[in-house]
Formats: structure tokens, sequence, C-alpha cells
């Protein structure tokens, strides 16, 4: 059965303090609103429809990042979410399936609960809703159930004191086919306590046409909606919480798992060691075997094998390190590759650059690749050697077992196995360091008689 997702992002989230819509916030590095279409993947949909509202112009940015990026619905006026979903109609216009209808704040739904969705509504039921055993039922509306079918769903609200004692609560996740879904939501009327057009009752509607309706359950932790900066937090960690068990079972040593950080796509080969307070942020591969040594960023880089990197070290988007290199404490690398066996071991910079195998950053090198408008690229040939506080002025070549002096300025191409050389000439002038200093040390004691 073909399958379409609707997710809902159209809300306010003044709860969150914010000027940042909702489903613009993060987990794992990724919007919570990307999270929930990441899930629905599972079911390899043939369109998502993405309804948006509050900050509708920055989350159809974010949205279009997406591979493939979801048609855009406006929800204009929120009027509940029976009202929402039904914005997703035009863009679902000639549609044969099943619609699954998930909630941009909520992040964790797992492919394999749609997936028993899906099943649900392949064993004939024209309604199929998510549920969770709360263990706190508080304000959620309650499923009311007689046996496995679902009878109807209750609002919190407008609930009578039987049915606030069900547990068994609703998620608000709904799946059924698109067709009978719009119909159903065309019969929502909003004669309740807050003057909404709730999606929860087409349940009801459906049972009194004759059709099924049935619950899915799934483990309350699914379910968490995000809706303020404490849920947040919680998502954070429990998103943290997977990444690093899903690591240590492919067999990535981490020496203190809590204080290293992952991104949504963060992939680690195994036999790799991660020391403490690390951060992966998105766009990282590591292959097997390397070390990321303790308070090293990463981010939009690509980590060969057994290659060392850090402590204290930063890579960049674009960084491309080879099979064995070596970036150590206060290396910033962006946009640049290294061969296999490069090294660049102390307080270096190298942007915008290409670096050949086995050639060797001395400390203090910066590539100069920005004039205040353009960037510039710099190219060192392989076993090259760099001397220490080296400046690099872009545009600039450096052949193979090229070397710089230490502390030059390169501004001319350096051919293979050429020495460049770019110092002022030095002039030592005898006693004047300790004079100066004698007057110094004078000047400072009759000020501080003074």
């Amino acid at each position: 059965m073909a399958s379409a997702l609707i997710v809902l992002a159209a809300g306010l989230g003044t709860r969150m303090k914010s000027d940042l819509p909702k489903v613009l916030h993060e987990v794992g590095g990724l919007p919570l609103f990307a999270h929930a279409i990441a899930s629905g993947t599972a079911l390899e949909p043939e369109r998502t429809v993405l309804v948006v509202g509050h900050g509708a112009e920055a989350v159809g940015k974010a949205a279009e990042g997406l591979d493939p990026a979801p048609a855009l619905a406006v929800q204009g006026e929120r009027l509940g979410t029976a009202h929402a979903v039904a914005q997703a109609r035009a863009a679902l216009e000639g549609f044969e399936g099943d619609a699954f209808v998930l909630y941009g704040d909520t992040p964790f739904i797992s492919p394999e609960t749609l997936e028993r969705m899906a099943e649900a509504r392949a064993a004939g039921h024209a309604v199929v809703v998510l549920g969770f055993k709360a263990a706190d039922p508080g304000r959620y509306g309650r499923l009311v159930m007689s046996g496995d079918s679902l009878e109807r769903i209750v609002e919190f609200k407008d609930a009578l004191p039987e049915e606030r004692a069900i547990t068994l609560c609703n998620s608000g996740v709904v799946a059924a086919d698109a067709t009978t879904l719009f119909d159903l939501i065309d019969a929502v009327g909003n004669d309740n306590a807050a003057g909404e057009y709730y999606l929860t009752d087409i349940v009801a509607i459906a049972r009194s046409r004759g059709l099924s309706a049935t619950a899915v359950t799934c483990d309350e932790a699914e379910t968490l909606g995000v809706d303020t900066r404490e849920r947040l937090a919680e998502a954070e960690a429990i998103f943290q919480a997977r990444a690093r068990a899903e690591a240590l079972d492919i067999g990535v040593t981490m020496q203190a798992p809590e204080t290293v950080f992952f991104a949504h796509d963060t992939v680690i080969g195994r036999d790799v060691v991660i020391e403490p307070n690390v951060v992966f942020g998105p766009g990282v591969t590591v292959e097997s075997g390397a070390r990321i040594r303790a308070f090293s960023h990463l981010e939009g880089c690509h980590v060969g094998a057994r290659a060392v990197i850090g402590p204290y070290a930063r890579l960049r988007p674009g960084a491309e390190l080879g099979n064995d290199t070596r970036v150590g404490n206060f290396v910033e690398i962006k946009n640049a590759i290294l061969g296999d066996g490069a090294k660049a071991n102390h307080l270096t910079y190298i942007g915008d650059a290409e670096v050949g195998a086995r050639t060797n950053i001395g400390a203090g090198t910066v590539t100069c690749n920005y004039d205040g408008v353009f960037k510039y690229r710099t190219v060192i040939g392989e076993d090259a050697f760099i001397g220490s506080d080296t400046m690099l002025v872009a545009p600039v070549t450096l052949g193979d077992r090229a070397m710089t002096a230490s502390g030059s300025v390169i501004t001319k191409d350096i051919p293979a196995g050429g020495l460049g050389l770019g110092r002022a000439v030095q002039e030592t002038k005898e006693g004047l360091g300790a004079r100066i200093m004698d007057k110094l040390r004078a000047r400072k004691a009759a000020k501080s008689k003074g």
C-alpha cells in the first residue's frame, strides 16, 4: 500500500519562550520536525507534506535541505489538529494510499512503530491510532477501547471522571486511507471546551459510519513531545544515550561516554577510541582505528583510518583527513585535505588547502587564505617540511619535498625540493636590551613611589 506523511509543524510553541519556531529547535543537530520525517522514511512515502504556520518561512527554508524536500502546506489560522491536517489536502490531491499524521515536535516515534500501524491498516482497520500506557496520564487524551476496537478518543478537558481514570493515552499519531481521512475531517465540528477542530474526533465519526478503528501501542518514551526547554534537554539526553549505546555496540571505545556528544548522522568505525569531552557536529565520519583525543570538536569532516586527532583540535566543514594523519592540540582545519600520514601537531590553522602525504606542518603555521573579500588556496606537495611559524600567503604552491624556514612569510611558489626563506634580516644591538629594561624598571619604580 502506498503511503504519505503529513507532519504538523504549525504550532506557536509559546512555552519554549523563543523567537525560533518550536520545530526548528534541534536534537542531535537536526531540527525536531526533520526527526519526525526521518522516522517516516521507513514507510517509503510517495509524498510528504509539512504543515507550517508560525515561522513558516524559516521552517520552509530548513525543510529545503532535506532530501527529498517535503511539500509545504500553510495553516494560516490555528484552529486545531483536524484543521491543520485539512491543509494538506491539496498537496495530496490524486494520492491513493494511507496517510500517516505525525507531529513536528515529537522526534522519537520509531520506524518499527509506524510499520506496525501500517500492518494494522493492512489488516482492515479504517483508522489506526498510536497509543501508549502513561505512567502519569495527566492531561493526555484517553483512548476508550472495547477489546481491540477503539471506540473513541476523549480529550482530558472533556472527559468524565471514569474516562480520566484510563491510562491508555493518545499520542496524536494517526493512520488512515487518505480519502477516508479527509472525508472524516470534513465531518469534525468544534463543539468542545476549546472550540477547536480535534483530529481525535475522527474515531467516533468513523465508528458511527460503521468503520473499524484500533490502537497500536508503543513505549511512552517514543511519544515525548518537546514543548519546553526542559523537554528539549530531556529529548537531547535521550538521543545521546541511544547514540552512545549504538556506538559502544558496534565496537567504539569511549572512556567517559556521558561526556561525548553525537549528531544525528555521525558515523564512527569500529575500534575508534573517543576520549572524554568530544563533540561531533553534523556530517562527521571517522574511519576504523582512529583516536579522537579529549576536548576536540568535529563537524562536516572525514577522518581516515588510524588518524589521531587532538587533544583540543577543531575540524570544520570540508576537512578531509587521510589515513594515519596527526592533528594535534589547538589545530584548526577547514575546507582542507591532508594526505595520508600528514602531520599538523601544534597551534596551526590550515584553511582552503591541500597538504600532501607525509608532509609535516610546523607549530604556528597559518595558511593566509582570505583577503577580506575572496578566499584563496594553498597547495603543498608530498614529503614537504613547513617550518614553525610559517605564514603561507595564498594563493601559493609548494612542491614535493619543499621546505620553509621557520618564521618565514611565503608569498611565492616554491618548486619541488626547494627551500623558501622569507625573513627580515636580523640586526643585533650590543647591550641595548639591558639598557631598555633598566630604563623601564626605573620608570616603574618612580611611578610606584609617586
